[in-house]
C-alpha cells in the first residue's frame, strides 16, 4: 500500500506520519526538534483502535426513561446506537427543554482545553462560542493546573498569572548566562517540557538547562522525588516531606532576617506590607519563631543545611522556581505567594538570573526566549450567563446545588446543574475523588459528550457523539508563546460515521435555529483562512510579514522572527517602580495583602503563613494511612491522552500503572519490584505495578495520573492504577478553591488475589436500536 506523509502539530511536538489503511503506520519527529517527545510514538495505530466510538449512542436507561431518569445508570448500563439525525433531535430538545424549563444557568459547559493543539478545532472554543448561541451557560474559572496560582499571584504581582507571569518569565538564556544558584522548589522536571498547551514546534529546555550547567550554575531540588531534576544538572537533592515547602521557605526567610542578609532597601522602594509580615516570621506575633529549628520539624530538612542555603541564596545571584506541584496541594497558595516574598527579601526581583519564576519546565513553552504574540483564535462570543464554578468543584456543584460557598472575596452559590454537556476532556481523568465524581455524576438530568474514544466520560454520559481526532480534519496549529505556526492538513477521512466538533454545533445550531450566526456562512476550510488572516494581520502591526494563506498551506510550517533572548520579569518595576508600577492597589509587590486580608479567610490570611494540610506526614492520621501520595504529570503520555499508545503501556507494569516506592517502605510489607500492589484509603482503592526505587523520600509513593479509570463496578476498586480514586477533593482555600490532589494520605499492600483483567480499552456493551427502542 502506498504511504502518505503528513506534518502535523500536537501538544507534545510536530511529526511526520506516515499513513496507510487509514490509520498512522510510522512516525518521524521534526527533523529540527532538538529533543523530540517519545510521546508521538503512540500515534500509530491509534485512529482505528479498538476503543473508537463509531457511531452516536445512547445510555439505555435515559432512553427509554428519558431525562428524569435518576436510576444511578450512568458507568454501568449498555448504550444503545442510533443514527445522527435522531442523535442530534435528543440533543437539540435537552438543550430547548432544559432552557426553557430552568433557565440557561442550568447547563454547565465541561470543557479543558488540552483536546487538540489546533486552533480553529479548538474544543473549547467551540462549546463555548456554540452555548453562547443558545443564550448562555455555567462556566468554570481557572484550571486544575494553575487553580492556586491564578487567583493568588494577581493579588501579590497585579499581573494575569498565564500570560504576564508564566509566559512572561526570565529566559532561559538569561538563567543559564547570570543565574549562579538555582533553587528549585518543587524540581523542574524535564518531562513536563515535553508538551505545550497549543503545541510545541523545537523541546529546548533540555538543552539550555544544560547550558546552565555548563556555565557552573549549580541547582538545588528541594523536592521528595530525585527525578525532579535531570541527572546532568547534578543537583543537590534535598527530600523534604510533601506539602512542607512553605514552611521550608520560611525557615529560610528567618536566616536572611536573623543574619541580616536581607536586602531592606527594595523591600522599601518595590513591596508593601513587610511590617506586617514580619512579627509573624520572627514569632513577635504567636510566639513561635519561623526559624530553621522549626522549619526542620516540620520538613525533615536539617536546620543547618537551611541556614547554610539561605546564607548561598543570598551571597549569589540565585534564582527561586516554585513548581506547578505545590500549589496543587491544601493551601497550595501559599508556597507561591512566599515564594514571590523570599525572592523579593533577597531583593533580585528584576535583575537578569535573579527572582522568582512559577512552573519552568511545567510547559515546554515556559522559559524559552520566545516573545508573546496570541493567535489564532476562534472567536467564542459573549456569554449572558454570569454564573460559574472554579474548576476542581465540580462535584460540589452537582451535590450540593444552591449552597453556598467562597472564592476570591466572593460569597457565591452553586447552581442548579440540570445538563452537563461536555466538549474536550476528561474529568474522569482530571478531578479529585473519582467515587465522589462517579455519585455526583448521577445528579443531573442529561449528560452529552463529544469523543473519539470509550473512555470513562463517555461511558459516564446519556448520549454519546463520536468526535474526530485531530488527524482527521484540517486546522492550523500554534501556540502563543511558540514561534511556529503549522498547517495541519487531514490526514485520513474519519473512521465509522465520527464528526468533527464544527460539523456536529453547526447541525445542533440549525435545529435551535441560529445556524448562520453560528458559522457565519464559513466552512472549515474558510475559517482557517479567515483565521490566518486575521492572524497575519495582527503579525503585520508587529512588522512580521507572513505569506497569504495559500503559500503557507503549502509551506506546512512557518517560523515566526519572535526571538526573545533577553527576557527578565519585572525588569521594567524593578528599574523604575513610578513610572512602571505594578497593577496591584499600592503599585508594589504585597507582601501583605489589604485585599485579601478584608476578606477574612481563615484558610488564606493577609500574608504567606504556614498551615499544616489536611491530610500529610505530621498528622494523627499516618497511624491509619503512614504514606503520601504524590500524583504528577506522567512522562509518558499529556495527561488520559493516548493511554492506550505504545509509549505509555510500555511503561506499564502488568498492564497497570507503576507506582514508585522506597525500598525501605516495600521492604517492610513484603512488596517486591514488579507485584501488583493494592493503594488504598477511606476514599477508594486501586491496583498498580510496584518500582521499587532509592530516589524517593521513605514513606512517600508516586503514582502519576492520566490511567484510564476502570472500575470493577462504580465506585469498586480501580483496576488500572489512577490515583484520582484516592485523592482528596477539597479546596485549596477559600480564596481560590483549586485542587489538592498532592495532599493524600494512603496505605499498599501486596495483592493477593489474582488481579482482575483491564476492560476500559474494550468499548463497553452496545445494542443495536429496534423497533421497540
Amino acid at each position: 500500500m502506498v504511504r502518505n506523509r503528513n506534518l502535523t502539530l500536537s501538544h507534545w511536538g510536530a511529526y511526520e506520519l506516515e499513513i496507510e489503511g487509514g490509520d498512522v503506520a510510522a512516525v518521524h519527529s521534526y527533523e529540527n526538534d532538538p529533543d523530540p517527545s517519545p510521546i508521538g510514538q503512540s500515534f500509530v495505530g491509534s485512529l482505528q483502535h479498538r476503543s473508537r466510538i463509531s457511531q452516536p449512542a445512547v445510555r439505555r436507561g435515559w432512553l427509554e426513561r428519558g431525562p428524569h431518569d435518576h436510576g444511578g445508570g450512568r458507568g454501568r448500563e449498555p448504550f444503545v446506537s442510533i443514527g445522527w439525525d435522531n442523535a442530534l433531535d435528543l440533543v437539540a430538545a435537552e438543550l430547548d427543554r432544559v432552557r426553557k424549563e430552568h433557565g440557561n444557568s442550568a447547563i454547565f459547559g465541561g470543557s479543558y482545553g488540552w483536546a487538540s493543539a489546533g486552533r480553529f478545532h479548538h474544543a473549547q472554543s467551540q462549546i463555548h462560542r456554540f452555548l453562547n448561541g443558545i443564550g448562555g451557560y455555567t462556566y468554570s474559572v481557572d484550571t486544575y493546573s494553575t487553580a492556586a496560582a491564578r487567583v493568588v499571584i494577581p493579588h501579590v504581582l497585579g499581573k494575569d498569572f498565564y500570560y504576564e507571569v508564566a509566559m512572561s518569565m526570565t529566559a532561559w538564556p538569561v538563567i543559564a548566562e547570570h543565574t549562579r544558584l538555582v533553587v528549585a522548589f518543587g524540581g523542574v522536571a524535564l518531562k513536563n517540557a515535553q508538551c505545550n498547551a497549543a503545541g510545541i514546534v523545537r523541546h529546548t529546555a533540555r538543552h539550555w538547562l544544560q547550558r546552565a550547567r555548563d556555565n557552573d550554575v549549580e541547582f538545588v531540588n528541594i523536592s521528595p522525588l530525585k527525578e525532579d531534576a535531570a541527572d546532568f544538572l547534578d543537583a543537590e537533592w534535598w527530600p523534604l516531606k510533601p506539602n512542607t515547602d512553605t514552611a521550608m521557605m520560611l525557615g529560610l526567610a528567618h536566616t536572611l532576617v536573623a543574619e541580616d542578609l536581607y536586602d531592606r532597601g527594595f523591600l522599601s522602594s518595590h513591596c508593601t506590607g513587610f511590617d506586617r509580615f514580619l512579627p509573624y516570621l520572627m514569632g513577635k506575633k504567636d510566639g513561635v519563631a519561623k526559624n530553621a529549628e522549626w522549619a526542620s520539624a516540620i520538613t525533615g530538612i536539617d536546620a543547618s543545611r537551611i541556614r547554610a542555603l539561605a546564607r548561598r541564596m543570598a551571597d549569589t545571584r540565585t534564582m527561586i522556581m516554585v513548581a506547578r506541584a505545590l500549589q496543587r496541594g491544601d493551601h497550595g497558595e501559599q508556597p507561591y505567594w512566599m515564594g514571590a516574598v523570599l525572592a523579593a527579601m533577597l531583593g533580585q526581583i528584576g535583575l537578569p538570573g535573579g527572582g522568582v519564576g512559577f512552573g519552568y519546565a511545567a510547559e515546554g513553552g515556559n522559559g524559552t526566549p520566545v516573545q508573546l504574540l496570541r493567535g489564532p483564535t476562534l472567536p467564542q462570543g459573549a456569554n449572558k450567563i454570569e454564573k460559574f464554578i472554579p474548576v476542581a468543584r465540580i462535584a460540589d456543584a452537582l451535590l450540593q446545588p444552591g449552597e453556598a460557598y467562597d472564592y476570591n472575596g466572593h460569597r457565591l452559590a452553586f447552581p442548579d446543574i440540570r445538563l452537563v454537556y461536555w466538549c474536550g476532556g476528561n474529568p474522569f481523568h482530571h478531578h479529585q475523588d473519582l467515587n465522589r465524581l462517579a455519585a455526583a455524576w448521577q445528579r443531573p438530568e442529561t449528560i452529552v459528550v463529544h469523543e473519539p474514544y470509550w473512555n470513562s466520560l463517555a461511558r459516564h454520559a446519556d448520549i454519546v457523539l463520536p468526535a474526530t481526532t485531530p488527524l482527521e480534519r484540517n486546522d492550523i496549529g500554534r501556540a502563543n508563546n511558540d514561534s511556529h505556526i503549522v498547517a495541519m492538513p487531514q490526514a485520513v477521512p474519519p473512521p465509522g460515521e465520527a464528526r468533527n466538533d464544527y460539523d456536529m454545533f453547526r447541525a445542533l445550531a440549525s435545529r435551535l435555529g441560529f445556524e448562520e450566526r453560528f458559522t457565519e456562512g464559513r466552512s472549515e476550510m474558510e475559517w482557517l483562512r479567515h483565521l490566518y488572516d486575521a492572524f497575519r494581520q495582527q503579525a503585520a502591526r508587529d512588522d512580521i510579514e507572513l505569506p497569504d494563506f495559500e503559500e503557507f498551506w503549502h509551506l506546512n510550517i512557518l517560523e515566526l522572527p519572535l526571538e526573545d533572548n533577553d527576557r527578565v520579569l519585572l525588569a521594567d518595576f524593578r528599574q523604575d517602580p513610578q513610572e512602571c508600577p505594578l497593577p496591584t492597589p499600592s503599585g508594589r509587590i504585597e507582601i501583605f495583602s489589604e485585599t485579601i486580608d478584608g476578606f477574612g479567610y481563615d484558610d488564606c490570611p493577609g500574608h504567606p503563613v504556614w498551615l499544616e494540610p489536611a491530610e500529610w506526614l505530621g498528622s494523627e492520621l499516618t497511624r491509619k494511612f503512614p504514606l503520601h501520595l504524590l500524583s504528577n504529570q506522567p512522562r509518558t503520555r499529556l495527561h488520559s491522552q493516548l493511554d492506550f499508545g505504545s509509549t505509555s503501556t510500555d511503561s506499564k507494569i502488568k498492564n497497570r500503572e507503576p507506582l514508585l516506592i522506597h525500598v525501605d517502605d516495600a521492604r517492610s510489607r513484603g512488596i517486591l519490584d514488579g507485584d501488583i500492589v493494592r493503594i488504598f484509603n477511606d476514599r477508594g482503592a486501586s491496583l498498580a505495578g510496584a518500582r521499587l526505587t532509592s530516589d524517593i523520600r521513605p514513606g512517600v509513593v508516586m503514582l502519576s495520573t492520566g490511567a484510564w479509570y476502570d472500575p470493577v463496578m462504580p465506585g469498586g476498586l480501580d483496576r488500572h492504577g489512577n490515583p484520582n480514586v484516592l485523592t482528596l477533593d477539597k479546596g485549596t482555600s477559600r480564596l481560590a478553591q483549586g485542587p489538592s490532589s498532592n495532599t493524600t494520605l494512603v496505605e499498599i499492600e501486596s495483592l493477593s488475589d489474582p488481579a482482575p483483567a483491564i476492560e476500559i480499552f474494550d468499548p463497553p456493551e452496545i445494542h443495536a436500536r429496534t423497533a421497540e427502542d
